[in-house]
């Protein structure tokens, strides 16, 4: 049995969320559709570095799955495109060590977070940046992502939904860069709760907004409760840019 790893990219605002979910069109089951036909009607699980949220977009997502084939690298990657639809694409098939796993083998991962600033609407940009036309003071968003860098436990920075009752994580970046009418938030740690980015976007927009100090971020974190937080940002806007091993 070979194992291959392959980091893949894909347009969320067409999927329900990575994993597979009953009657939703879903990333996993897309490329596992592929790879059965591939393997003449038999299932092949595929693993991902983690799950992505419906509308939520990725460019270096990477999975891993087992086949008892003997295809060339190269082959692998363009048998499965030449059948997935144009919104996903593998970049990438390579062979690894049977014991590789894509998520727990991750020793960290990148996202970005895009907002659209331009005062009219964009029908263009709708499912890649998250429409935010109000003014933003910069300076104190940057002050407050000092607050955030470092080793915490993000309680305060996830959905009630998480499962993982440990939820002590280290982000070692923070940054926030303009570009034209988009600004990026790129984050990078040892790992992300669920929701976890989004809600440090909507909280650090309420920093740029004037609705809280960046100072508070300490007491945030320390109520170690969803409550205190901000508002969750919308999925549209968010991308797994990478994955690190």
């Amino acid at each position: 049995m070979n194992r291959f790893k392959c980091i893949i990219s894909y347009d969320g605002s067409g999927f329900s969320g990575y994993q597979v979910q009953p009657n939703k069109r879903t990333v996993q089951s897309q490329i596992e559709t592929v790879l059965a036909k591939i393997h003449k009607g038999s299932h092949v699980k595929i693993s991902a570095s983690g799950r992505t949220d419906a509308g939520v977009h990725a460019k270096g997502q990477v999975i891993h799955f087992d086949s008892p084939l003997s295809i060339p690298e190269d082959n692998w990657e363009a048998a499965i495109n030449s059948m997935l639809p144009e919104d996903v694409s593998v970049l990438s098939v390579e062979k690894v060590d049977s014991s590789f796993h894509a998520r727990f083998d991750a020793s960290g991962k990148e996202y970005r977070y895009f907002l659209y600033q331009s005062s009219k609407r964009d029908p263009f940009q709708r499912h890649y940046a998250y429409h935010y036309p109000y003014p933003l003071n910069l300076a104190a968003m940057r002050e407050a992502c000092a607050y955030l860098l470092g080793t915490h436990d993000f309680s305060s920075f996830c959905s009630a939904k998480t499962e993982v009752e440990d939820k002590v994580r280290t982000i070692e970046t923070i940054e926030i860069h303009q570009e034209e009418e988009r600004l990026c938030f790129r984050f990078v740690g040892n790992g992300f709760l669920y929701n976890m980015v989004r809600i440090l976007v909507g909280t650090l927009l309420e920093v740029g907004a004037g609705k809280r100090r960046p100072e508070e971020l300490v007491e945030t974190l320390e109520k170690r409760d969803r409550r205190y937080a901000g508002k969750t940002a919308p999925g549209q806007g968010l991308y797994l840019w990478k994955v690190y091993y």
